[in-house]
């Protein structure tokens, strides 16, 4: 595999996560796909271990809090590739807060993640969401 395919590679999956924060962000929660592999297994402290697609929209669907918007950032994004799978990981900050209003909790969590390569581009095939900390006023 050319450099250049193994650095377009990271760069698509680097961008999965700017596209997983947009998506929980705007409540689009019936775009999972776009970022999930139908087969996807996450788990995460508030979540528990999910299976497939469905599963997981349907978590993100009834956690949504009334009047709640949340504002994920990623940093620190590592993706070591293998063809058409590869392995990364991200620093997650999570704020949850109402609209005109600081934010009343905040999270540091770390994600470490699989993804593959599918026909409509890279996906995360796996998610493991750990808590570093938490804060709330």
């Amino acid at each position: 595999m050319s450099t250049a395919t193994q650095t377009a590679d990271r760069v698509e999956i680097a961008e999965l996560f700017a596209r997983l924060a947009n998506m929980l962000d705007e409540g689009r929660h019936d775009d999972a796909h776009s970022v999930y592999h139908a087969d996807v297994v996450v788990r995460s402290p508030r979540g528990g271990e999910l299976h497939g697609l469905d599963e997981v929209t349907a978590y993100l669907k009834r956690s949504q809090v009334e009047g709640e918007h949340t504002q994920h950032v990623h940093g620190d994004v590592l993706v070591h590739g293998d063809g058409d799978r590869a392995k990364a990981t991200a620093n997650q900050l999570t704020y949850f807060y109402r609209v005109g209003e600081a934010p009343h909790r905040t999270s540091g969590l770390r994600v470490a993640c699989t993804a593959v390569r599918t026909p409509e581009g890279w996906r995360f095939s796996e998610m493991h969401i750990t808590l570093v900390w938490m804060h709330e006023k």
